[in-house]
């Protein structure tokens, strides 16, 4: 299976697959307003008809006037001023009918679509994500979604009404004059077309080169900005400014390539534009002296040179949007195309009501096939009792709680819950039965109330509260000014470690799951607090199911079972005080801590 780490890679410079794929995928979404897309497409068609019809019916009015020449100058431009009126008004009448009516077709695809790569990124494994920067993958959905609307508009609303247009008139000048009108005409268009498109795709590789770039300036501004303390700390704020300007720079000198090129491509279609007019209009001056042409005649083929000229120009306008579209939705789209790691069975099952117990049996596990974490892990916790997992920096533990939560699939070996393997139980299910109270606790930029809401949305103000007692934080909220309305900040830094983690507590309490993890719950805790809230873990594990990761020993003392963990590996495992007495791992841990405590009280 692809592994989640990387977006497909950009399409050739043609991108016709690419191409067909994105337009296909955006039919099912357009299906559900099938009767508002066909009434607008019915009043385009039906604008384009009347358009070709106005000239027509000029030529018959001013050929059935008797006029002299000298009231031709007059009859003449006056005529093309009310056709040029009447063409305008149109347009924009049924332009704007068109608008009204799918209005609610785009925003409602737009809304679709951006909810279904929300969900699908939410669903895709921690491993992607972790490999990710934020700042360069939001940018890029950014682009997408925006760019959703036009590549809609523009694909279903403009090729077919332009094409239709454009087939109209050529048969006209086919039919009413000499075969030169039509093929000067069919000629501009396939050279116009022709140039079009060849020069747009070679600056579709300019454009997706600075759509990189950009990416890559965001993601270095974001990530920057993500860890300011840590840029303070050592003092590289101009550091970060250099960096940041050298991606800016080169993003300028693509864009200016980008601008270069699209100049070119608008002059030359407008070369092109122009040698078919003076064409055309030789033609037309040509057939007037002749005597072979009416004023009438001279009317229709000017009102068709209006008329055609619009739509070309257009069709340029339209060509280059569609690709660029095409080219910021590509990635957005490859989104959804990216493998889940992580994946549900088709006859997974939900986790039973009740006590749970867990077991890790022989679990060997790796991030990367030359680096294993885990070796043969043995852990059976039952139902209601209270395992502890200590050990040094870097011995596994934490992977423990991940493959738990099966944010990873284990290498070898099986993880249980309730006597199923973890890997037949639906994600929802698994993750609803678990409680985390995590290391590193990272906060919504909005209120405590809702950071311990979120354990369980739509829990009421006197639960919350109960929670915020448990975990020792009410108090603490209670002096506040606006109380449990008080804005944390940015991932909570206007909380400190210690505040951070109770709300991280209390927000797991208010959840109530049948089975616990607290990993390092207590670790910015001073000893004050840490005893007060310690009490309060130990109730809340009791009757539940409950895994405790700790690198201080004195939060474990209590555990059923303390399982040593070192270099992947279970060296040792018992109760506290069978522990210290066989002077093993544990008990060399234990003095050291010992020691540390006493020369910190010293």
């Amino acid at each position: 299976m692809r592994r989640g780490s990387s977006l497909p890679p950009p399409s050739p410079a043609s991108g016709e697959r690419h191409d067909w794929d994105t337009l296909k995928s955006l039919l099912p979404y357009l299906w559900r307003y099938r009767r508002r897309v066909g009434f607008a497409m019915l009043c385009l068609l039906s604008a384009k008809f009347a358009n070709v019809g106005v000239p027509l019916i000029f030529k018959q009015l001013i050929d059935g006037l008797t006029i002299t020449r000298e009231q031709a100058f007059v009859v003449v431009p006056a005529a093309l001023l009310l056709a040029y009126g009447i063409l305008r008004f149109s347009t924009s009448l049924f332009t704007e009918l068109r608008e009204i009516v799918f209005a609610r077709v785009t925003q409602e695809a737009v809304r679709h679509i951006s909810l279904e790569v929300f969900r699908h990124l939410h669903s895709l494994s921690l491993r992607f994500h972790l490999e990710r920067q934020t700042g360069g993958l939001t940018r890029d959905i950014e682009r997408g979604t925006r760019s959703i609307g036009s590549l809609i508009s523009y694909t279903l609303y403009s090729i077919l009404p332009t094409l239709v247009e454009i087939t109209l008139v050529i048969g006209i000048l086919l039919k009413r004059y000499e075969p030169s009108f039509a093929l000067i005409t069919l000629a501009t268009l396939a050279l116009y077309i022709t140039f079009t498109i060849t020069v747009t795709n070679w600056r579709t590789a300019l454009r997706r080169q600075a759509n990189e770039l950009d990416s890559a300036a965001n993601a270095r501004a974001i990530d920057s900005l993500l860890n300011y303390e840590t840029v303070k700390y050592f003092n590289n704020e101009d550091f970060e400014a250099q960096r940041y300007d050298t991606q800016l720079r080169t993003w300028i000198a693509a864009q200016i390539r980008n601008q270069y090129s699209l100049s070119a491509l608008n002059l030359g279609q407008a070369l092109i534009i122009a040698f078919g007019v003076t064409a055309m209009m030789w033609r037309a001056v040509a057939g007037v002296i002749a005597g072979t042409m009416t004023i009438g005649d001279i009317v229709l083929v000017n009102a068709f040179l209006i008329q055609l000229y619009i739509p070309l120009n257009f069709l340029g306008v339209m060509y280059r949007e569609i690709r660029q579209a095409l080219t910021d939705i590509e990635r957005m789209f490859g989104l959804l195309k990216t493998n889940r790691e992580v994946e549900d069975k088709p006859d997974a099952r939900d986790l039973p009501e009740g006590p749970l117990g867990v077991r890790f049996a022989s679990v060997d596990f790796h991030y990367e096939a030359k680096r294993q974490i885990l070796f043969g892990v043995d852990i059976d916790v039952p139902a209601g009792r209270t395992v502890a997992v200590v050990g040094h920096s870097g011995s596994g533990k934490s992977t423990l709680a991940r493959l738990l939560f099966r944010f990873y699939d284990v290498s070898g070996g099986r993880l249980e819950i309730g006597g199923q393997d973890i890997r037949n139980i639906r994600q929802h299910s698994l993750r609803r039965a678990i409680g985390i109270v995590p290391q590193d606790t990272v906060l919504f930029n909005d209120t405590i109330r809702y950071n311990i809401e979120y354990g369980r949305p739509g829990a009421s103000q006197s639960e919350i509260e109960a929670a915020a007692r448990a975990a020792q934080l009410h108090d603490f909220v209670a002096r506040l000014p606006d109380g449990y309305e008080t804005r944390v900040g940015e991932r909570g830094l206007k909380l400190s470690g210690g505040e951070k983690q109770r709300v991280a507590i209390a927000r797991a309490l208010l959840k109530n799951p049948p089975i616990l993890i607290f990993d390092e719950a207590t670790s910015a805790l001073d000893s004050k607090t840490e005893q007060a809230i310690q009490a309060q873990l130990e109730a809340a594990a009791r009757g539940r199911t409950a895994i405790v990761i700790a690198h201080r020993l004195s939060t474990v003392m209590n555990a059923d079972e303390i399982l040593v963990l070192d270099g992947g590996r279970v060296v040792e495992r018992g109760q506290h005080a069978a522990l210290l007495s066989r002077d093993g791992a544990y008990a060399s841990m234990w003095a050291l801590q010992q020691r540390e405590a006493a020369e910190q009280a010293a």
